[in-house]
């Protein structure tokens, strides 16, 4: 990061989805963003305080002859380091190839909203993986033909997570929009994360969100079970925790929850756990930063002009996750 680099507060940069990379070798943070335009692709800051960022960099740009729509800005990008490289995980998009629409039993669903913003006619939607030798890129797609998940399935915000025997996989949400009650599924990665290694499990429902308890499914409240941004964090002890997010109430409160697997396995038994964070706030990731403290990372005011990144501390046991105010 350069000296002159202008720097950006964090306070007036529009975010979503935010993914964090501590990099201890320089001491930096990497903050990884879907852009827009033609094609569309993906940007990185850096900052060493997390309270400023430096100017945008492009890192990746959706490639001619991709499956996806090279218009449509990626998803939730994230960046793991991986056998010697650096793989980003971002979700692309292909409207124009249109999906099943939802059905329960035998009666198939037309979705609607009221708001002009959100498309519910089930697409091509899916996690790709690019590589690249350097966290700041240019990252390369690894199959230009698919996602990583199941192309018939309408899937997003794919994440790296080992198993307990170091074997990698791609969890990621399965969408309520095809689902009407969306899931967090599993897929094996190859050892080299180039594509997927085995068909994908199921770990569990937004439905079954303890705090989803005291809603009956009906003609006024069948959807959405939404669920989003699946992250996961071996915890001590070896229990595993999977931060995803989703709306509580009507569909008007979007939130960030979290569910624990006692086993530590990733298939679970997956226990539903009360929400961290509420009010509009959800989509987070749990990062470790260079003064020793856990921080979850997470956005608030999706889909408005102030949509922006937002820190907590948190306290991780063996079988909890407790939220406190961040100390800057």
């Amino acid at each position: 990061m350069a000296a002159d680099d202008p720097q950006v507060p964090l306070a007036s940069l529009p975010v979503h989805d935010p993914y964090v990379l501590p990099l201890a070798h320089d001491g930096t943070y990497r903050l990884y963003q879907g852009v827009g335009g033609d094609p569309a692709g993906v940007e990185v800051r850096h900052s060493r305080d997390l309270r400023t960022w430096s100017a945008p960099r492009r890192v990746f740009s959706v490639p001619d002859g991709c499956w996806a729509d090279p218009t449509s800005s990626p998803w939730a990008p994230e960046v793991h380091a991986w056998g010697g490289r650096f793989h980003l995980f971002t979700t692309l998009h292909q409207p124009a190839a249109e999906l099943p629409a939802p059905r329960q039993g035998g009666t198939s669903f037309l979705l609607r909203s009221d708001d002009a913003r959100w498309r519910l006619t089930p697409a091509a939607r899916g996690t790709v993986v690019a590589v690249a030798d350097d966290p700041d890129g240019p990252f390369t797609l690894v199959d230009p033909a698919a996602p990583v998940p199941p192309a018939d399935a309408m899937t997003l915000d794919g994440t790296l997570v080992t198993d307990r025997d170091g074997r990698p996989w791609m969890v990621y949400a399965h969408e309520w929009v095809q689902l009407l009650d969306g899931t967090v599924e599993a897929v094996p990665l190859q050892p080299d994360l180039s594509g997927a290694a085995g068909p994908p499990v199921h770990l569990f429902r937004g439905s079954e969100a303890s705090w989803q308890a005291d809603r009956t499914p009906g003609n006024t409240a069948l959807a959405p079970y939404v669920t989003d941004g699946p992250q996961l964090r071996r915890l001590p002890g070896g229990a595993l925790a999977c931060l995803w997010s989703s709306y509580r109430g009507r569909g008007t409160e979007y939130v960030q929850t979290w569910a624990l697997s006692r086993s530590g396995d990733l298939t679970g038994p997956w226990e539903q756990r009360e929400v961290l964070v509420g009010g509009g706030a959800g989509h987070g990731m749990l990062l470790d930063t260079f003064d020793g403290r856990t921080a979850l990372v997470l956005h608030r005011g999706m889909g408005t002009p102030t949509v922006r990144a937002e820190f907590h501390e948190v306290d991780v046991s063996p079988d909890a996750l407790t939220v406190r105010p961040w100390r800057w």
